[in-house]
């Protein structure tokens, strides 16, 4: 089956606050791109 890639999320590296894909684009130097992955299921023993 075939898994859907994560979105990016952006965030501000001055505030640490979510911002917008625009915001990012125009404020490249201050903004970080960051992407959610799936964990991965461990085995309890």
């Amino acid at each position: 089956m075939a898994t859907k890639k994560p979105k990016p999320k952006y965030r501000s590296a001055i505030t640490g606050r979510y911002v917008s894909k625009k915001y990012a684009e125009k404020h490249p130097k201050t903004t970080v791109r960051e992407i959610d992955r799936p964990r991965k299921k461990t085995k309890k023993k």
